[in-house]
């Protein structure tokens, strides 16, 4: 936020004072982050309670008469920056402030700290206990706010949450059973002694890792851990991950509950190559595998904890030669893809809020909105395309890109790994021939990363000069139409006819290697109708088998 934005707020928050979403500190810089934390604790929970989107903790501002004196708390900004991380290591589950916005207040510093409101069915605690407010003081949260909270997940409806009627613990696979006790255990280590968790009688581990409600199996507890033949209690819902390999060869299987171990099992079953890369000037090739564990999980487990299973649908995993495309039902739940990669946003509320939750518990996803941006930054480490999602009302798909698409976009990642990440998106989608804002091309035409007219921009010629040999960049350069028409032309001035099969084996090994075989064909497609439109080709053959020939 600007200042002139701030200075306003802070009076308005002041005016308000009696809101027990606002709490006011002078705070030198000795104040305790103990303290602090118990306070993030509080203000989440009251605003969820209230709501609020976020409850404020203002730094220099005289609680008993709101006057502004200023603070001196971390005056540098990294140790400043350093508390969001503090606050999030000791919170469950693991949240901070949305942001720590400082105000010159005429001469006085003065810190307001955005205290995100706690999700929907889930307080916030503080070194495991949870905080509340009462006027003025800080205390436990009381148990019929507490209960309240919890209960916030059912009464919305959440399907994930819901009891299943005649399950019990037979129905739990004891093998993901014992590896979620051990991923449990390695992500609270911190807090718990892992020989207490192991002590722990399942009844309890179930609770305490949000897979039970008041000792019930609840339908989370049988996607995550549920036995395969355990699968036909959610029904009419499938609880199927569907995997298929499409191309040249051709496959596909599908995997039951439970999810905790069936989406490792589906990114085994991806082919994963290793890819030489080789870098400006070096003998040395880059070898990097054609897809990352990580970003492929992080993909899968997205589609698991945000599929609407009231639709009773199945996640689809697609698996072409180049890539590997992500599908779930539902749309989009808060935000967009860029909110979360450019913005740091911080999704609100959930549409499973309980499987959400379980699934942070055992390291599954994060719960702060860092997965799209952890995606992006391992496949920009990688020096491979952006991941890309087509949003629909219905369904939510998700591609990951396994090769190169144009090697100088490669090479530049290799040559400048601290290029902005609005940077990188832009000249991702220069390089897939996507639209780009003309703020963004501006940008990148200043810093002389690209060339062209709108809309075939290009990659620059100085980069490719800088990046690969001049003879490469111009082979590797996508022509224009004109180009492509002009060789049809030429054949048929050549061999007098030409039948679809003779226009495809002229162009689709000179067709660029952005498009797949299918946007090739439509191509060819397109630029045989613009010249019949323009007069200089006619067909002379059947609809259905055409026989083209000079106008």
């Amino acid at each position: 936020m600007e200042q002139a934005e701030l200075k306003p707020l802070l009076h308005k928050l002041i005016a308000e004072w009696e809101s027990e979403v606002v709490e006011f500190k002078e705070a030198n810089d000795n104040y305790p982050t103990s303290d602090i934390g118990k306070y993030f604790s509080a203000l989440a929970n009251e605003a969820n309670l209230r709501g609020k989107e976020q409850g404020w903790l203002i730094f220099g501002v005289r609680n008993n008469d709101r006057a502004v004196t200023g603070t001196d708390y971390r005056m540098e900004f990294e140790r400043l920056q350093s508390l969001k991380q503090q606050i999030s290591q000791s919170t469950q589950p693991n949240t901070t402030f949305r942001d720590i916005h400082v105000l010159d207040h005429d001469g006085a510093r003065v810190l307001l700290l955005e205290v995100p409101a706690a999700p929907r069915g889930i307080p916030i605690s503080w070194n495991g206990a949870w905080f509340g407010r009462s006027g003025e003081s800080i205390n436990p949260l009381q148990l019929n706010k507490l209960e309240t909270i919890r209960a916030q997940s059912v009464a919305s409806g959440d399907w994930t949450a819901q009891f299943v009627d005649g399950a019990s613990i037979a129905d739990l696979d004891s093998e993901a059973v014992s590896r979620a006790r051990q991923e449990f255990a390695r992500r609270h280590a911190n807090r718990i002694p892992s020989e207490d968790i192991s002590s722990w009688p399942l009844e309890t581990f179930l609770e305490r890792a949000k897979m039970t409600r008041d000792g019930k199996i609840t339908r989370t507890a049988i996607l995550l851990l549920g036995r395969a033949t355990s699968a036909h209690l959610l029904n009419p819902h499938p609880a199927e991950l569907v995997w298929k390999l499409e191309g040249q060869e051709q496959a596909n299987e599908v995997f039951r509950t439970p999810f905790f171990l069936t989406t490792s099992q589906i990114y085994n079953r991806i082919r994963n190559v290793q890819i030489r890369l080789l870098p400006e000037n070096e003998l040395i090739a880059h070898e990097v595998s054609k897809y990352d564990q990580k970003v492929i999980l992080e993909a899968l487990h997205n589609c698991v904890a945000h599929q609407d299973y009231a639709r009773n649908a199945r996640i689809v995993v697609t698996e072409l030669p180049d890539r590997v495309l992500f599908e779930n039902a539902g749309g989009f739940f808060v935000g967009s893809p860029y909110e979360y990669l450019v913005h740091h946003k911080t999704p609100l509320e959930y549409r499973n809020t309980f499987l959400v939750q379980a699934m942070a518990e055992l390291g599954m996803i994060d719960r702060m909105g860092y997965g799209i941006r952890q995606m992006h930054e391992a496949q920009r480490k990688r020096f491979f395309p952006m991941p890309e999602y087509a949003l629909g009302e219905k369904t939510v798909q998700m591609t990951v890109y396994g090769r190169v698409i144009d090697l100088a976009y490669s090479r530049l990642l290799m040559k400048n790994t601290s290029l902005p990440i609005v940077d990188v998106l832009a000249l991702d989608r220069v390089q897939k021939g996507l639209e780009v804002s003309p703020d963004a091309v501006k940008r990148l035409k200043r810093s002389s990363l690209i060339e062209g007219r709108k809309p075939n921009y290009r990659v620059s010629a100085a980069v490719a000069d800088a990046t690969a040999s001049r003879a490469d960049y111009i082979r590797n350069r996508p022509f224009h139409d004109d180009f492509y028409a002009e060789k049809i032309i030429e054949f048929l001035s050549t061999y007098g006819t030409a039948s679809r099969q003779d226009i495809d084996n002229l162009l689709l090994t000179l067709l660029h290697t952005t498009l797949t075989d299918g946007q090739k064909l439509q191509k060819i497609s397109n630029l045989l109708s613009n010249l019949r439109r323009a007069g200089r080709i006619v067909n002379a053959g059947p609809r259905k088998t055409p026989l083209w020939r000079l106008a």
